[in-house]
């Protein structure tokens, strides 16, 4: 089966549709699927609900889906530096599903496992449990949360053999792997591809059967907040 497409266009091609629900890998700028977003954007699918941590910043990442208003609903933990997200949140223009980090990675996960639902203690007596099944284990109040089934799911790994076979670099690693395990199908871009069986299998961290479609591509790796301190005096 083809799993290496020459563009992110062509990669999408036949997956889009309106309405459709995407889990997406990240946290702030770091391990974004940029290229896909940017043909997503181009591609024009609108009345999104999107799984992801948080939506990028105001021009990059997520956020330009925002600003382009192809994006229903947000299913996320922050909303961080993005204040187009802000604004359309508190106007009433964007749904959103708030999640604790934990529970929206398990939510992930589940669905990859093909888990429909579990208990977990987070958010337990607050809003996030409005609504939700409450059940007791061992004298402890749980609330259930449904897994996440995304129709695709877009992820950035580092480095990916030709059968998908991935490897991610140190932090954006983070909701990687579960947002692409929970997608019927998978969607990876990465910096490099190598030869099938040139990769340690010890240190793969997502195999390859999650992994339906992949690109190579150049990635610009913007940073969300440059902290700098003063040169120290010679």
């Amino acid at each position: 089966m083809k799993k290496v497409y020459g563009s992110a266009a062509e990669a999408l091609d036949g997956l889009l549709f309106d309405g459709m629900l995407i889990a997406a890998g990240g946290f702030g700028l770091c391990g974004i699927p940029e290229l896909l977003i940017q043909a997503i954007r181009e591609a024009g699918t609108k009345d999104l609900t999107v799984a992801s941590n948080n939506a990028g910043v105001d021009d990059f990442g997520l956020g330009i889906l925002l600003q382009s208003r192809q994006v229903k609903k947000m299913m996320s933990s922050y909303v961080g530096e993005n204040a187009e997200f802000m604004r359309q949140y508190l106007s009433g223009e964007l749904e959103l599903e708030f999640n604790p980090q934990g529970t929206l990675a398990e939510r992930m996960r589940a669905g990859g496992c093909g888990i429909p639902g579990f208990y977990t203690k987070t958010g337990v007596g607050t809003q996030i449990a409005e609504g939700k099944e409450h059940k007791e284990f061992d004298g402890e109040t749980y609330i259930m949360e449904k897994g996440i089934f995304a129709d695709i799911s877009i992820v950035k790994a580092w480095k990916a053999d030709e059968t998908g076979n991935c490897i991610f670099r140190k932090t954006a690693r983070n909701f990687n792997p579960p947002a692409a395990m929970c997608g019927k199908v998978c969607i990876m871009e990465v910096e490099e591809i190598v030869p099938t069986g040139s990769l340690d299998p010890d240190h793969i961290h997502l195999p390859g059967i999650y992994v339906h479609r992949l690109i190579q591509g150049e990635h610009e790796k913007r940073i969300e907040k440059v902290t700098t301190r003063a040169r120290a005096e010679a």
